[in-house]
């Protein structure tokens, strides 16, 4: 059976949605010791472990310490959810084709922190999450799936980041079952799903959902 590690840093709602959606989780490991989401993961039976940043003297010795603890479960897929460091370009080219993100904004806008604000800032009518590959420059790996919601006039940052984390707990579990089943096939930074049809293996390029 292939196997899924989960890299966190708080709640893990995300890792949470993959758990319940009946995926091999193998592990989820945690930059930070008080994450909830480890207590989550060991009430499931999932083994999990903190490997704090802070005992690290850079960044590049955090993420060899990482990837050590991580392929001990010959992991087929890094499914990064709520992970809040930035990885080093070794740790990204180990992992290079089987490392995955989800953002929360339609990439290409809104890379980085702060999405949901600046997405109300910027008057835009519609927002939404992005499921990708990781890459050395951040938040622009190829687009697996993107889920869309409408800005309403009287949004908050905090209202419509629960409509975008609702569509991220939909669109997640669906992407790790698309890699798990081999179905998604990758060029360059383009992303097709096969999948079969009439008895064909026929591919097709997901489109933003609403």
């Amino acid at each position: 059976m292939k196997s899924v590690v989960i890299l966190i840093s708080g709640r893990g709602s995300n890792m949470q949605a993959l758990v319940e959606a009946g995926l091999p989780v193998a592990a989820v490991i945690s930059n930070n010791p008080a994450a909830e989401g480890l207590t989550f993961a060991r009430t499931r039976n999932i083994p999990a472990r903190a490997i704090d940043h802070r005992a690290f003297s850079d960044r590049v010795a955090f993420d060899a310490a990482l990837t050590e603890a991580m392929d001990a479960y010959k992991p087929d897929l890094i499914v990064l959810a709520g992970f809040m460091r930035i990885l080093s370009e070794p740790f990204v080219d180990h992992y290079q084709g089987r490392l995955i993100n989800i953002h929360p904004s339609l990439l290409p806008a809104f890379t980085g922190l702060d999405t949901h604000q600046r997405a109300l800032d910027e008057g835009v009518k519609i927002h939404g999450c992005t499921v990708h590959f990781v890459t050395s420059q951040l938040d622009h790996g190829p687009i697996i799936i993107q889920a869309a919601v409408p800005v309403l006039a009287d949004d908050t940052p905090a209202t419509l980041a629960a409509r975008v984390l609702a569509q991220e707990h939909r669109i997640y579990p669906q992407a790790v079952r698309w890699f798990l089943q081999g179905q998604i096939v990758l060029a360059g930074n383009h992303v097709e799903i096969k999948t079969a049809a009439g008895g064909q293996e026929v591919l097709y390029s997901p489109g933003i959902e609403l």
